[in-house]
């Protein structure tokens, strides 16, 4: 008999299972969090390269692109920007030429949308008509975001007398019709440009974002890591910043997104009206009401103006419509 005894096999315990705390098991010779790499493997979130599961951003992101209305809406808008930015790279006509002799025209060689009751290029116009458009509604929805974003977060962040007296305001704010206040606002601007009708639209039309980021904030201020950060004694300014603002943002941008679009249709509808933008500007809504004299004789005045304002608009909303689905994880 052998003095040299035989080494028993070694025989690995389950690691999965209720007795054994964490519930981790052996995956590949490591320890993993079955939670985690259910969660992981179920929801379809983890990063396929480290199997660490995505950020809020990084997973909004990864289901974006594969949303063909955000494909769409994406596209149209970048064109459109580019139109806005430079509108002499598809054009070399000045919008402003006009030869009466053109008046009402329809197509023609190198005039595709035809001409206006002043004999003007419509395809030019309509071109030149987006810049202003679309900087209204993209400085607009700037503005209304950080005053409507700061009072909204300082309201829901301190509560009690702060935020029923942010909260009264906004309700006055709130109850003001957007366009029927802005009329009555730039009536006491005998001058008015792009920054009059962008300061009127801000007034007005903040209060929808701070009612959302508002309760977002409240919905955030209770969460465990606020909760640990202000145990750690961080500031008030560093918690709001740094802690709250990031993870209550989301529904802000989608809001913000889909009220850009409605921005631009109330220029449009000031400027229609004759008193958004000044009528030697070059604008969707002051073409639209100028076309009010040719709708029976010449619709091709109206309808490209209108289809290019439509258009733009709804490339809005369905870009905020991809963005709301893409950040609520109740609509996956």
């Amino acid at each position: 008999m052998s003095d040299r005894s035989t080494p028993l096999p070694r025989v690995q315990p389950p690691l999965a299972g209720p007795d054994v705390p964490g519930g981790e098991q052996i995956v590949a010779g490591e320890v993993v969090d079955v939670a985690v790499a259910d969660a992981v493997a179920v929801a379809g979130t983890g990063d396929p390269g480290t199997g660490k599961p995505r950020s809020l951003w990084s997973d909004a992101w990864h289901d974006l692109r594969r949303r063909p209305i955000f494909l769409v809406s994406a596209a149209l808008i970048t064109g459109l920007l580019l139109v806005a930015l430079f509108p002499g790279l598809f054009t070399n006509t000045d919008p402003k030429f006009c030869d009466l002799k053109y008046s009402d025209m329809g197509a023609a060689d190198g005039h595709p949308f035809g001409y206006n009751r002043q004999g003007c290029d419509v395809y030019a116009r309509t071109l030149y008509g987006a810049r202003p458009s679309i900087m209204v509604g993209l400085l607009t929805t700037l503005g209304a975001v950080l005053v409507g974003g700061l009072i909204g977060a300082l309201a829901g962040f301190y509560g009690g007398f702060v935020d029923s007296v942010l909260s009264r305001v906004t309700d006055i704010f709130f109850a003001i019709p957007l366009v029927l206040g802005a009329i009555v606002f730039l009536s006491a601007f005998p001058n008015r440009n792009v920054w009059t009708v962008v300061l009127a639209l801000v007034v007005l039309g903040w209060t929808q974002i701070a009612r959302i980021m508002r309760g977002a904030v409240i919905s955030v201020k209770e969460a465990d890591f606020v909760v640990a950060a202000r145990a750690l004694g961080a500031s008030d300014r560093r918690i709001l910043t740094r802690h709250i603002l990031p993870n209550a943002v989301a529904p802000v941008i989608v809001v913000a997104t889909i009220s850009l679009g409605i921005y631009i249709v109330a220029e449009a509808t000031l400027s229609f009206l004759g008193l958004g933008l000044p009528p030697d500007t070059v604008s969707w809504g002051g073409d639209i009401s100028d076309a009010q004299l040719s709708l029976r004789t010449a619709p091709h005045v109206l309808l490209f103006p209108a289809g290019a304002l439509s258009l733009t608009v709804l490339s809005f909303i369905m870009l905020g419509d991809a963005v709301r689905d893409a950040l609520d994880p109740r609509l996956r």
